[in-house]
């Protein structure tokens, strides 16, 4: 991780070697904001230029909600998710667990996205009463990206929690 942190802006953290400029250049810009909370401004490795602030950052603020920072993504959510895994539970390769994730969440760029007989029809149902009231969501993406990652940069992200290092 890099940490950058000019005069009179609060710190700037990357978690990767490789930022465009412009991206690079957004940050230090929000990073002055007068609501960015002391914390900063955190950088994750799908950092890239967006609209407004970068996507795939996370502007810690004070006394301000900025629902739309990175312009037209204001549908991704984030979770973080606390399982009864332990760093020996896992094996030396994370390779299977990997394809098992892949092969089981549906996503794909474009909106090329699986089925998948646990959404399907459940939710085929729900977003059908929610759309004979509000036309205007089956005239875009959220039908093919129902119950998916999606497409673009959303991604799953396992992590070791370094402050709990056992169960």
């Amino acid at each position: 991780m890099q940490i950058t942190q000019e005069p009179g802006a609060r710190p700037v953290k990357v978690w990767t070697d490789d930022i465009e400029p412009a991206a690079m250049q957004q940050l230090r810009n929000v990073a002055r904001l007068p609501f960015v909370h002391p914390h900063g401004v955190v950088a994750m490795p799908d950092v890239h230029y967006g609209i407004g602030a970068t996507v795939g950052s996370v502007i810690a603020s004070e006394g301000a909600i900025i629902p739309a920072a990175v312009g037209v993504d204001i549908g991704c959510g984030m979770n973080a998710v606390r399982t009864s895994l332990v760093a020996s539970d896992l094996p030396h390769s994370l390779s299977q667990l990997r394809h098992a994730i892949e092969r089981d969440i549906p996503l794909g760029a474009g909106g090329q996205h699986r089925s998948n007989e646990w959404t399907s029809a459940d939710l085929a149902r729900r977003l059908s009463r929610i759309t004979s009231r509000h036309s205007a969501i089956a005239r875009n993406q959220a039908p093919a990206q129902l119950g998916s990652l999606g497409s673009g940069n959303h991604f799953i992200e396992l992590c070791l929690d370094e402050n709990h290092t056992s169960g």
